[in-house]
């Protein structure tokens, strides 16, 4: 099993509801491709370094997971691309 950081930052804009709903969605991304969740962090609202699409700050999310296939990885990137109330996203693997 290979483990991963999925890190994304949704609009700052959005209630707090729908900043819910946005994570909960990304969660659902990766259990539904074989992945596993280890640990799920919301960082909260934060300066950004540099200004992104107007906006100056954002609200941070970090996913710990694991699995065995790179689909889950590929499908939350492309969803997160997709995604317009997401305003970056990054997918590192974790070495052992």
């Amino acid at each position: 099993m290979r483990k991963y950081e999925l890190m994304f930052i949704v609009k700052p804009d959005l209630e707090e509801t729908a900043i819910k709903a946005v994570a909960d969605s990304m969660k659902e991304v990766v259990t539904s491709n074989g992945g596993k969740i280890l640990e799920a962090k919301e960082m909260g609202q934060r300066d950004l370094a540099y200004e992104m699409n107007k906006y100056k700050t954002g609200y941070y999310f970090l996913f710990i997971i694991e699995t065995e296939n790179l689909e889950t990885t590929k499908e939350f990137e492309r969803i997160s691309r997709i995604n317009e109330n997401i305003i970056r996203h990054i997918v590192v693997r974790v070495e052992d």
